[in-house]
């Protein structure tokens, strides 16, 4: 997809991506080895702060989803940042999805669609990915919900 028509869409969704957020421990928030780029786990983030929650607590799947769907522009920015231009992504290779859930919460694929969803929005075909979603016991900060993710790109 052109970088044009990546713009195009994120405008008409009315996003704006963020800049390259400072990690908050000991690691770098991408790497890159040839044409793979790895984007660290990126916490679910509202109004500037974790968004913290447990799911099958005090978290719905719907609000869950929207967790995740702005993990997903805080990936974008990141990726944004690793290559300096979205329209070298090839496609996303991978998503994998950790969700702060209660042992009996069975829609941890359904709170990843927010993310999934909106890659692919934004980047059509090079959006779809492979994908795994895990319900965990808790994530760093109390966030609801951490996401990565894999691409790959061209120069």
């Amino acid at each position: 997809m052109s970088s044009t028509a990546i713009q195009a869409k994120l405008a008409e969704l009315g996003i704006t991506l963020p800049p390259l957020a400072i990690p908050a421990a000991a690691y770098l928030p991408f790497t890159r080895t040839g044409n793979l780029v790895f984007l660290s786990g990126h916490l679910a983030k509202k109004d500037g702060k974790v968004w913290v929650g447990q799911l099958g607590k005090d978290v719905d799947t719907a609000t869950g989803q929207a967790a995740a769907r702005a993990v997903a522009v805080d990936l974008l920015g990141t990726l944004q940042a690793a290559t300096g231009d979205l329209g070298k992504v090839v496609r996303i290779v991978k998503v994998m999805s950790l969700v702060n859930s209660t042992p009996d919460f069975t829609e941890q694929h359904l709170v990843t669609n927010g993310c999934s969803e909106l890659l692919a929005a934004v980047l059509g075909d090079a959006g779809k990915h492979a994908r795994s979603a895990f319900g965990v016991a808790q994530i760093p900060m109390g966030a609801c919900v951490e996401i990565e993710l894999i691409a790959e790109v061209r120069d």
